[in-house]
């Protein structure tokens, strides 16, 4: 079985705990999910390079949800993405 990585770049904002929320919510056991603080240099630095312009961001197994580049988390963004199967793809 393999691991679906969910990780969920957070400023801390209102916005972004209702981001971790949803993706708790719907992740499922085989996936780990991380909580990444944007206020850590080598978190902000990472977000740089993967062009990611705003929080919250999802990325699924190293990739940004397509959601997250026009808007925000969704529940149905974030299951096309693959929180919640087993197979994770973005």
């Amino acid at each position: 079985m393999s691991q679906t990585i969910v990780e969920v770049l957070s400023a801390g904002c209102p916005a972004c705990q209702k981001a971790i929320e949803l993706v708790r919510e719907i992740a499922c056991s085989s996936c780990e999910v991380r909580v990444l603080d944007m206020n850590d240099a080598d978190v902000a630095q990472r977000a740089r390079e993967l062009g990611i312009v705003q929080v919250p961001a999802v990325l699924v197994n190293g990739k940004l949800a397509s959601c997250c580049r026009r808007g925000g988390p969704t529940e149905e963004g974030l299951r096309a993405a693959g929180v919640g199967s087993r197979t994770g793809g973005a």
